[in-house]
């Protein structure tokens, strides 16, 4: 059955539930609502009976009469009871001896009166003392409840009928809404199918609110990072097997000429040492490789501790000074924060060695390494005077086998977004204002220590 359906049928079940429940209440508590509303009209009406009565004694025919033509009037089944005398003096109700029953049998004294019952017939009551001046004489009122019955069916067939109208315009509404609710989650269904076949290209903004925007927004997200990996990954066998099969070409050749004897003497030591450099090139490929493989997907591969992080980045510095100077470069440190993270060292070590050594490829003159806290966020900062990235090659330099001009594996840039990652940072590159390549490494996890 689908979502749909099973919410129309859940939210039309629960409105019958309540509503029929309501309506049992209701039912149950109408008759004696009823009763005692007649009552207290009964009341009322036997109040103004007596005021119009007042003083007047019923045994006189002429205030018999005036009495008649009131309760003809609010059509009325009375009788008059004088207690002094015991005797019934006026009554509307021809049978006597009913009368003398109920007179027998209930306390015309209670103001709390049950139903008076008579030939099967069960009738509300209300009685009005009053004062004459010969007696105390009490006014009698009766309803049959068959009358009150009667006004509770109707009443009930009436909230039947309304309980039925708001049963369907509830059913109608609640299929609108379940319909609103579930056509968008049907087609965030169709995006996910479109995502297993790899329709990247045909997915499309689903109009929602709530959290089902925020599913269909993480749907979107997933897709275009899956589609990226995808691509990432297509690239990277492209990239691969490129850098793979260049090495080994060249110690081919270099091996199958000394075996034939085409290179001899000097020629055949400088073979031997070309093949010697590929293979250390071809072996940091693939450790490269297998680091990254690791990272992706080993967990005791990572030992996170904690680090200071001015001893951190004087490492840094020693590693650093060396590789600059040897091709010209000036290697600047500035504004470095006493913070503590918690990172795998040596890992965390290679990476920012990565970035420093990529921007001393490119630099001119001058790399600037500096670290700073702002907004509750560490950032670890390399500044080149280069050149500059290309905005092409910008959005994917963090990818494998991705490189510039004077790149060596395209793997150092994947590699250090990988440690950054994994120790809970991230990593972003971008060209500096004033010229040259700024890579930033941001962290929300850290403590500050200001010892």
């Amino acid at each position: 059955m689908k979502l749909q359906s099973q919410l129309t049928i859940a939210f039309t079940t629960l409105l019958v539930v309540v509503m029929a429940i309501s309506g049992i209440t209701i039912y149950s508590q109408m008759l004696q609502m009823l009763i005692k509303d007649e009552q207290r009209q009964l009341e009322d009406k036997g109040e103004l009976i007596v005021n119009f009565v007042l003083y007047q004694d019923l045994n006189n025919s002429s205030n018999v009469q005036q009495l008649t033509q009131l309760l003809d009037e609010y059509n009325l089944q009375v009788f008059a009871y004088d207690q002094g005398s015991e005797s019934i003096i006026f009554t509307s109700i021809p049978d006597i001896d009913t009368i003398k029953g109920w007179v027998n049998e209930y306390d015309l004294e209670d103001q709390n009166q049950p139903l008076w019952q008579a030939g099967g017939e069960n009738y509300v009551v209300s009685i009005i003392p009053f004062y004459s001046p010969e007696a105390t004489q009490q006014l009698v009122l009766l309803t049959p409840l068959d009358d009150l019955q009667e006004v509770r069916n109707s009443l009930v067939n009436r909230l039947v009928l309304i309980f039925l109208i708001g049963i369907a315009v509830a059913v109608l509404l609640s299929h609108y809404l379940t319909r609103r609710l579930v056509t968008p989650l049907t087609k965030l269904k169709h995006q996910l199918k479109k995502i297993e076949k790899r329709q990247f290209d045909q997915i499309k903004e689903i109009k929602a609110t709530g959290e089902i925007k925020e599913v269909e927004q993480s749907v979107t997200e997933m897709a275009n990072e899956l589609n990226s990996f995808i691509q990432s990954q297509h690239h990277f066998f492209q990239n691969a097997s490129h850098e793979l099969k260049t090495p080994l070409m060249a110690i081919q050749g270099y091996a199958e000429g000394i075996r034939d004897g085409i290179f001899e003497g000097k020629e055949a030591d400088r073979g031997l040492q070309v093949m010697v450099d590929e293979i250390h090139r071809l072996k940091k490929i693939i450790n490269e490789i297998i680091l990254l493989a690791k990272l992706d997907s080993e967990t005791d591969i990572y030992r996170p501790e904690t680090v200071a992080l001015q001893p951190f980045m004087r490492k840094v510095m020693d590693r650093a000074v060396p590789i600059a100077n040897d091709k010209g470069i000036e290697i600047d440190d500035k504004g470095l924060e006493k913070a503590r993270l918690f990172v795998d060292e040596e890992k965390m070590l290679q990476a920012v060695m990565n970035i420093v050594a990529n921007a001393i490829r490119h630099a001119k003159q001058k790399v600037t390494i500096s670290t700073s806290v702002k907004d509750k966020r560490l950032f670890i900062q390399v500044t080149d005077d280069g050149k500059g990235i290309d905005e092409a090659l910008l959005s994917k330099l963090f990818h494998r086998f991705v490189k510039g001009k004077s790149g060596e594996t395209g793997l150092g840039l994947a590699i250090a977004r990988a440690i950054v990652e994994r120790s809970g940072g991230s990593i972003k590159a971008e060209n500096a204002p004033e010229g040259g390549a700024r890579f930033t490494i941001v962290f929300i996890d850290f403590e500050k220590n200001d010892d």
